[in-house]
């Protein structure tokens, strides 16, 4: 008997194996099979189709089956269309399925009883129970809604209270959230309302964890999962819910490796499924809001505050009216952050910047320090006293000898970062507590608890944090935020740069007054009339993401036209744009669609590899992957150059 097997490899088909041992019986789809390949025993998954081909090959055999553990039907269809959908080969996609999992352990092992404590008692009020009651009436078959709340209207609640009725029903539930640095919040409230700490899925936890879940969640002995992208690839048996959380997030496309939209995949897996799946946001991403407003998804909405607290007055401050001299922060800032310390209130100031500046000029001679590997400028970290490459991680002294002079070169500093802001606010406020909120502070995942635990139990008076604090976080007596440099240019390689603007200053708004009347968010700004500011301050998003999506339309963009991006790299400048035109005549050669370029990178060189791009456009109604997989699939690429492909493109960097 031929069986196909795929293997946790680059290929995008399954091998060939005969199964003729007494040993191995019964092979059904989706089990997990040891085989010979190489010189070498893999593990792999029984497939559905066996590949054609002319070659005549002496086949092996399957060593033997893995017992208790397989992926049911739906898994193997999941994989099939995510390969053919991001045009990424079957093999890798079942390498994130099966993680570092190469050893299945046989031995049965008791498992270790669940940490419960008391769950605590949490009622709904009118406009939530009506938001559960539409989400339910939409029953337990596919279909996609999207729960729109005002920050801080308790959507959280609504569909824990939704999986809690699934959970009776001996279904489980997917919780994606977008950071892995929010479980770790997320988990506390999970445990407040269950009773019990959620199984976590990201790339941080060990391996050991990992096999424990994974070996749980497949046999339905865990019934909530909640995780970063990589837990959508874990093998639910009785899968009855997805939620993804902060649906807009950018941070849901992966960019490295396997590259995929992790909100868009989760929407296919729960049509699979035929399960709901819910989109929780505060203000959609553009294509969810394009499907609402199409009715191909359901809208439920909260509109009030919980407990009707009302969101952050707001205060615009026009930095071009103020005297900084070198400083970041404005004496009207000043004045407004010492009536809120003074109340004991928790202060936060944003800036979406690592680091200390992001330039360094020599005052003699002009030069600034590049990356030898990537074509950016490096970032200076003043606690490291390192300049920093944050494509690569390149690290180095910001040391050099003049051109002008012998001496060393005077770096002036340009453009704050948070470290700067640190400083500032250390000599402004010498006795406070202040903290530093970012990934370069947070790298690991106890850093990450002890600091938010202390935020939790206002051990901290002022943070200072990037991006990654706009998300999530519930922190109580956080009442004053204030936006360092409030930048709605939207510069940069980004078609959604306006769209990302919006969506994170309302996030960030809502990090404040939760629990509180009095609260207020500051932005210090150069561009005070900046239609989008007002689109803010107004709360008037709605308005935006109609007039976007005109602009959209009107200019043959996404959600109206399908983008895919085509990056060629190679270590010579010359391979890598001639590979680029001869990629662009074969694709050219396909039926209705538009191929732009090729063109440089905007950042041309990357960890030592230079990059040209072509760009793909057909309407979003044509599925030209299905086509253009068959065009990459007979291409004979030089091994001088690689080829990555990026279906439904964020940036184009």
């Amino acid at each position: 008997m031929e069986v196909p097997v795929l293997l946790p490899k680059v290929f995008n088909y399954p091998f060939t194996y005969t199964n003729k041992s007494q040993k191995v019986k019964n092979l059904n789809l989706g089990d997990i099979v040891v085989v010979p390949f190489g010189k070498k025993k893999e593990i792999g998954v029984v497939w559905d189709k066996i590949k054609n081909t002319e070659k005549k090959i002496k086949l092996k055999q399957i060593e033997k089956k893995i017992p208790n553990v397989s992926l049911n039907e739906n898994m193997i269809k999941f994989i099939n269309w995510f390969s053919s959908y991001n045009l990424v080969p079957k093999g890798m996609i079942l390498k994130m399925c099966l993680g570092n999992l190469k050893k299945f352990d046989e031995t049965k092992k008791k498992e270790l009883p669940r940490n419960k404590i008391k769950a605590n008692e949490y009622k709904l009020n009118t406009e939530q129970k009506e938001a559960l009651n539409n989400l339910t009436s939409l029953g337990d078959e596919f279909n996609v809604s999207v729960l729109l709340g005002i920050t801080g209207s308790g959507k959280t609640i609504v569909y824990f209270e939704r999986i809690k009725k699934l959970v009776e029903d001996n279904k489980q539930a997917l919780i994606l959230l977008p950071e892995i640095f929010l479980t770790t919040q997320f988990k506390m409230r999970f445990k407040l309302f269950f009773g019990y700490e959620p199984a976590i899925w990201h790339s941080k936890i060990s391996i050991k964890k990992k096999k424990e879940i994974w070996k749980s969640v497949v046999k339905n002995k865990i019934k909530i999962v909640l995780g970063a992208r990589s837990s959508l690839f874990l093998p639910f048996k009785n899968l009855g819910l997805i939620i993804v959380d902060e649906e807009h997030d950018s941070s849901y496309k992966q960019e490295d490796s396997v590259i995929y939209n992790a909100r868009d995949m989760a929407i296919s897996r729960a049509s699979i499924e035929n399960i709901p799946i819910h989109l929780i946001t505060s203000v959609p991403s553009l294509e969810t809001y394009n499907n609402i407003k199409n009715k191909k998804y359901k809208k439920t909405e909260l509109k009030n505050r919980f407990k009707n607290y009302p969101l952050p007055k707001t205060k615009v401050i026009n930095l071009n009216l103020e005297n900084l001299n070198k400083k970041s922060i404005a004496n009207e800032t000043i004045k407004i952050v010492d009536e809120y310390l003074n109340k004991n209130d928790q202060v936060l100031f944003f800036l979406n910047r690592r680091g200390y500046a992001p330039f360094l000029i020599c005052k003699k001679c002009g030069y600034r320090h590049i990356c030898p590997n990537c074509s950016i400028y490096l970032t200076y970290h003043k606690i490291l006293n390192k300049i920093i490459c944050h494509h690569c991680g390149y690290k180095n002294y910001a040391k050099k000898k003049c051109s002008n002079k012998k001496q060393s070169c005077d770096f002036s500093f340009y453009g704050p970062g948070v470290e700067k802001v640190f400083e500032e606010l250390k000599s402004i406020f010498p006795n406070k507590v202040i903290k530093i909120f970012s990934s370069d502070y947070l790298n690991k995942k106890k850093q990450s608890e002890i600091l938010i635990n202390e935020v939790s139990e206002e051990k901290i008076d002022i943070m200072v944090g990037t991006q990654m604090i706009s998300k999530g976080f519930n922190f109580p007596k956080l009442n004053c935020i204030i936006v360092v440099d409030a930048d709605f240019t939207g510069k940069g390689y980004d078609l959604r740069t306006t769209e990302k603007n919006i969506q994170l200053y309302n996030q960030l708004s809502g990090r404040a007054g939760r629990f509180s009347k009095d609260s207020i968010i500051v932005y210090q700004t150069i561009n005070p009339n900046n239609q989008i500011l007002k689109n803010i301050l107004e709360n008037k998003t709605e308005n935006f993401l109609n007039n976007e999506l005109k602009i959209r339309k009107e200019n043959n963009l996404p959600p109206f036209y399908r983008l895919i991006s085509l990056i060629i790299s190679s270590s010579s400048k010359e391979n890598s744009y001639r590979g680029a035109l001869e990629i662009k005549k074969k694709v050219e050669k396909l039926k209705n669609i538009q191929i732009l370029g090729p063109v440089d990178s905007p950042i041309f060189k990357k960890n030592k590899k230079y990059r040209t791009r072509l760009l793909i456009r057909s309407r979003s109604d044509n599925m030209c992957q299905i086509y253009l997989a068959k065009v990459l699939e007979n291409l004979k690429i030089s091994g001088k150059i690689k080829l990555t492909v990026d279906v439904d493109p964020i940036n184009f960097t």
